[in-house]
This record gives structure tokens, C-alpha cells and sequence, in this order.
């Protein structure tokens, strides 16, 4: 496997593995441009993007590469696309690579102006009962920019379909008469933006230039939870734009209610507008969302086929896409059309995964996350307000998930008495039976779970 295959490996399986809007911010731009003794060097656009990968999701691309090729062992992120080839045996060649050299790998169908991506539009955006009220609230703003629903804020699992209809907003109110300033951006990259722009002390220029468009699209707004700069920054942005009537279009993981350390003016401002979910596709439009992948492929498959993936891949669409282009690269490899055993065997590490339980750690680690407080606040015998519900939900998923007796629950967080744990349970089974917003919360803290057990 070369270069090139072995970066394309990497990036179908972060993009599967990440949201849309970090795929984008940390991942467009990037290739691999060497492997020599063991190291790897991959080429980044920006500053952000280097520290990110070697922070963030180093770990992640390291075991994608080493399972293709074991003989790796470190990973070099440089900035820029080409470098003098002298400097790849200095251990410090990073830093004489300007960061203007190959700047930006730029993605044809990102536009330059509003940052959306041409490919999602209203057209190739599948509708069905989980996201109908999220589509129809999109259609009707484009009506009514500014004065029907603002902000508007679209909340749903990882996978499902957020982003595309943010962009396809964006690019149909683009594509319409009167011409409009339009800005998409997701939150990790408005953050990174508001920190550099506290250490240039350039922050007013920030704002006025925010303050200049008619429409603002902001994915994943929970990233900036717990960030009291970048919270503060982003209120005064909000209300220039809604003072005047401009449209702000907003997504999370979950509701505003939900997001942890979320300053109380902001779920105001956020909960004063249309609020709309995504659910998980139902069978219909999981089958539809194929047959249009398919043909974005130029994939020929026959409907039996599609049905069986629609049946047994029912989580989010992003793990559709991925079956497919997996289907797709078996296609093209072999040159022939796939039948429905090869395609069984082709999917076979999606759908033959062993079920593993998940551990107490896993569990303490998604509750922590979740609500942006450390593992060490659940685990301790702390009183303080916001860490009290976080801990009854982690005593009520130990016992339902790992399946925890409620003395070892006790012991786990913080040698509670095992009465402590009774009534927590009960309190959020309680909850869960009578509020559809519990039942939603629990439902994002188990999806992480699932998800992120494997690497605790």
C-alpha cells in the first residue's frame, strides 16, 4: 500500500469516526507525503490543524496506519505541502517549513467566500419522519430569513445528517436573489479563531468582521461548553446579529438545556428560537439514502443487496456511506459488481462484531465527557451542584449497562452507602419513564459509550 492508499485508508476511517464538522476543520487539506524508517510525515494547511492532529487525534490515525503497515512508529505533522528534502533527516525540520509553502489543499467544492460545501443541497438531502421537522423548519427560514424561527437550532446524534442541512441552507440561500453574506464555520474552528485572536489582540476586528454577515452557521455549538472566553465572544456576536434581524443557524448533539458549563444567557438566547431534532433513519429512508449513494458512485448494486445493508446497519448514516464506499472499493479492486455474499463478507466487521460489555471506566469516562467535568469529579466524594445529576446518571448506567451491584457501584464513585445509589437509580429510571428529554440524554451518553468503550 502506498502513500497516497494508506492516507486515504486513514481519512475514510476518521471521517467515519468523527463529526462532519471536525472532518472538515482538521482533515481537508492534509495528505501524507513520506514513510521512511518507521516514521511518517503528513502534510497539514495550518497551525491549527497540526496541533489538533498531534493532540487530539494522533492516537487514532497512528492505529489506522499501524494496523496497514506495523513497521511504523511515530507520526510527523508539518505545515505545507512540499519540503526541501535535506530537512527530513533533522528532527526539527517542522519548523523551517513555512507555513505558506503548499498553504491549503483546497477542496474544490468548498467555497472560498462562505465556507459551505456545494455538494450538500436541499436535493440530495433524504427526508423522512426523524428529520422532517428540521428540514421543514430549514425551508421555511429561507422564506422568512431573520423572522420566522432565530436562531434556529438543530440538535442530534453524530451521523445523522446535521451538517447537510445546515449547508444546504446555507447554499440555497446563496444561490438566491438578494445577493447575502453568508458564513459557515464549525465551533472548534470559531474557537481557535477567538483564542488567536486574544493573542494578536485583534479581537474587535473579529467581532465587526462576524457582525457583517446576514446569515451565521455555526455547527456543533457544544464545543465551546466550559470556554467563558469564547462564550462571552460568541453572546456578543449573537446579539449584534439578532439585534438586526439576521439569520444565526445553529447545531449540537444535543438540546440547549443539555450542554454542561453553557452560561445561562446563551441557552436563553439559544432556546428563544426553533429548537428541532434529527433521529436515526427508520428503514425507508436508510434504503433511500443507499440508492443515492449509489448512484453518487456510479455503484451498481441490485436492491436486494441494498435492503440487506439498510437491515443491518441502522445506527447513523455516516455508517451507511462508510458500508457503501467499502462495497465501492470492492468494486473497483475486483472490477465487478459485488453480489449479496460478497457483500456479506465485504461488511462482515461491520455486522460479526463480537458484543463486548462495556466497562465501569467507559461508562465514568462518556458521563464525564458528556457533561465536560473530569472523571475524578465523579469518583470523589464531591457535593458540588453541577457534578450531583452527572453522578446519579452514572450510578443508574452502571447498574443497567455493566450490569454494577449497588454496593460495587458505591465503591466505584466515591464509597457511597448503597441506599445512595438506590434512590439515584431510581430517581433517573423515574425520569427516564417520564421525560422525553432524560430519555434523549441517556440515549447520547449510551451512544458514547458503544462508540468509545473500546478505547478506554
Amino acid at each position: 500500500m502506498g502513500n497516497e492508499e494508506l492516507w486515504r485508508a486513514v481519512l475514510t476511517e476518521m471521517e467515519l469516526s468523527v463529526t462532519k464538522a471536525n472532518y472538515t476543520t482538521w482533515f481537508k487539506g492534509t495528505s501524507m507525503l513520506s514513510s521512511a524508517q518507521g516514521t511518517v510525515v503528513v502534510s497539514v494547511p495550518n497551525i491549527f490543524a497540526k496541533e489538533w492532529l498531534e493532540n487530539k487525534f494522533n492516537k487514532q490515525i497512528f492505529t489506522v496506519m499501524h494496523k496497514y503497515h506495523p513497521e511504523i512508529r511515530e507520526i510527523k505533522y508539518v505545515i505545507g505541502g512540499s519540503r526541501p528534502k535535506a530537512l527530513l533527516a533533522r528532527k526539527d525540520f517542522a519548523q523551517f517549513i513555512p507555513e505558506s509553502m503548499g498553504r491549503d489543499n483546497a477542496n474544490d467544492d468548498v467555497s472560498s467566500q462562505t465556507n459551505l460545501n456545494r455538494r450538500y443541497t436541499f436535493d440530495s438531502f433524504i427526508v423522512g419522519p426523524t428529520n422532517e421537522l428540521a428540514h421543514a423548519a430549514c425551508i421555511a427560514i429561507t422564506k422568512k430569513l431573520g423572522q420566522l424561527y432565530n436562531p434556529l437550532f438543530i440538535y442530534g446524534g453524530v451521523g445523522l445528517g446535521k451538517t447537510h442541512l445546515l449547508e444546504a441552507t446555507g447554499n440555497f440561500l446563496a444561490s438566491e436573489p438578494p445577493a447575502k453574506k453568508i458564513f459557515y464555520i464549525s465551533a472548534e474552528r470559531l474557537t481557535a479563531e477567538i483564542v488567536e485572536s486574544f493573542k494578536n489582540k485583534t479581537t474587535e476586528m473579529l467581532k465587526q468582521r462576524y457582525h457583517g454577515y446576514d446569515v451565521l452557521i455555526v455547527d456543533d455549538i457544544q464545543v465551546i461548553s466550559g470556554r467563558t472566553s469564547t462564550q462571552e465572544i460568541f453572546f456578543s456576536i449573537f446579539n449584534e446579529l439578532y439585534a438586526r434581524n439576521k439569520q444565526i443557524i445553529l447545531s449540537s448533539d444535543r438540546p440547549p438545556s443539555n450542554i454542561p458549563s453553557l452560561e445561562e444567557r446563551l441557552k436563553s438566547r439559544f432556546e428563544g428560537g426553533m429548537l428541532a431534532d434529527i433521529g436515526a433513519p427508520e428503514y425507508e429512508t436508510r434504503l433511500a439514502i443507499l440508492k443515492a449513494k449509489a448512484i453518487e458512485y456510479g455503484l451498481s448494486i441490485d436492491e436486494e443487496s441494498l435492503s440487506y445493508i439498510a437491515t443491518n446497519i441502522q445506527k447513523n448514516i455516516r455508517e451507511l456511506e462508510g458500508a457503501l464506499k467499502k462495497i465501492n472499493a470492492f468494486s473497483q479492486i475486483y472490477n465487478k459488481v459485488p453480489q449479496l455474499k460478497e457483500i456479506k463478507q465485504a461488511l462482515s466487521t461491520y455486522l460479526n462484531a463480537p458484543y463486548r460489555k462495556p466497562t465501569s471506566q467507559s461508562v465514568i469516562k462518556s458521563v464525564a465527557d458528556f457533561y465536560r467535568i473530569s472523571t475524578s469529579d465523579l469518583t470523589k466524594r464531591s457535593r458540588r451542584k453541577e457534578v450531583v445529576r452527572p453522578r446519579q446518571i452514572a450510578m443508574y448506567l452502571l447498574r443497567e449497562e455493566v450490569k454494577y451491584s449497588f454496593p460495587e457501584i458505591g465503591t466505584k464513585l466515591g464509597g457511597r452507602d448503597h441506599s445512595t445509589v438506590i434512590h439515584a437509580c431510581m430517581k433517573i429510571k423515574e425520569e427516564e419513564l417520564n421525560s422525553d428529554a432524560m430519555r434523549q440524554e441517556l440515549m447520547m451518553i449510551k451512544e458514547r459509550i458503544y462508540q468509545n468503550f473500546e478505547t478506554v
